[in-house]
């Protein structure tokens, strides 16, 4: 176990040359250096995290919740049907043959095995009272921890990579309060609202735990602070449009889009990769060198950099089409499937079908909100 223990510590992985753990277990008077098993706090934390997300959201989002109108509606269910049912656990979406094959078993009609398998897979989703409070919860954290963080920190730290870097007891807070929240969102990832991009998302967090945890240990912090900082910015943003499009205020969730792109954009794509990456790639290697840990931390912070730049390719689709619709178009991770979209596609296939020239009659779109948040396109 000592030997597993050497290796893992290995000085040479961890520490770039000349620098040695003794040095620092043994920082000067007055001062303190990061320690891994600081980090051990932030996994029960994270447990307290998801108690006090469940208080809030019951105590405070819900309240706010009724006051905008915000109701959690019932679903409709789908009827009891043990052979649609089997079906379903294999198949959610069952291909066309199989569905004509069921409604020759059933002695259904074909759109009312459709109509079922929509139901079904509806039923089971989320309501906007729930999306709300989980909206809400992340808001009230970003702005929380986004505020510290500009308050405390980034106005007293400037960004580098010099080594070593002493720990002040703001620093530590801030460490732990964003590594427990994001060990609470991988928890509660297999709960919460189910989007397409799942395993995007969770690489994301596994990644930005992982980013948080060595640039702590690696003894990188003024790096980690402004890497968090800069996520947090436009999470705030995001949040508060998700918000107004749950209580059906169009205009606000459009704004919000808007100033949350451009926000994303910034920071994201121009901030990150241009300041605090270019510091820890190209600045450390001239002040200390690269060594094993430096080329992983860089390599997470490129996978990070990766997602951002597949998640602003969906941000700018939603962004063109809200260019010729004249309103924010419905996210691709969209987590609830229009039933009224369905059902009118469906009517207008029956239609075209016994229309005798067999033109095609265009649906009459319903007005409301179908906006980019109702998925959401985030982070975390």
């Amino acid at each position: 176990m000592n030997s597993l223990s050497a290796w893992f510590w290995s000085e040479s992985f961890w520490l770039p040359p000349n620098v040695t753990w003794a040095e620092l277990e043994h920082p000067p008077p007055g001062e303190e250096y990061p320690r891994a098993d600081q980090l051990l706090s932030c996994l029960p934390l994270a447990f307290g995290v998801l108690a006090v997300r469940v208080l809030f959201e019951r105590l405070v989002a819900k309240p706010c919740a009724n006051i905008l109108q915000i109701q959690a509606g019932e679903s409709r269910r789908a009827q009891p049907n043990a052979v649609l049912e089997r079906v379903f656990t294999s198949t959610t979406s069952p291909e066309s043959r199989r569905v004509e094959g069921l409604s020759k078993q059933l002695d259904w009609d074909v759109r009312k095995v459709q109509r079922w398998f929509r139901l079904r897979r509806n039923q089971d989703k989320p309501s906007t009272l729930t999306k709300f409070c989980e909206s809400m919860w992340r808001l009230t954290f970003y702005t929380g921890i986004f505020t510290y963080a500009i308050r405390y920190l980034i106005l007293r730290y400037y960004c580098s990579s010099l080594l070593p870097q002493t720990l002040s007891p703001g620093q530590y807070n801030y460490y732990v309060a964003e590594l427990a929240f994001y060990w609470s969102l991988m928890f509660s990832q297999f709960t919460d609202i189910k989007r397409k991009d799942f395993l995007i998302m969770f690489v994301h967090h596994l990644a930005t735990i992982t980013l948080i945890t060595f640039s702590y240990c690696n003894n990188m912090l003024r790096i980690g602070t402004m890497v968090m900082c800069v996520h947090d910015a436009s999470d705030i943003v995001l949040e508060l449009a998700k918000l107004a499009n749950y209580a059906k205020y169009q205009r606000i969730c459009d704004t919000g889009f808007v100033v949350f792109s451009i926000v994303f954009f910034i920071t994201r794509l121009v901030i990150y990769p241009f300041w605090i990456i270019y510091s820890v790639l190209v600045e450390s290697w001239e002040i200390v060198g690269p060594y094993r840990s430096w080329w992983l931390l860089n390599g997470l912070l490129l996978v990070l950099q990766s997602l951002h730049v597949f998640w602003f390719y969906l941000i700018a689709r939603i962004a063109i089409k809200a260019i010729f619709k004249g309103k924010v178009a419905k996210d691709d991770r969209s987590d609830i499937e229009s039933s009224s979209e369905e059902e009118t596609d469906t009517n207008v296939k029956s239609r075209n079908k016994s229309h005798p020239n067999g033109s095609e009659q265009s649906p009459k779109k319903e007005n409301g909100t179908n906006g980019f948040a109702k998925g959401g396109t985030k982070d975390h």
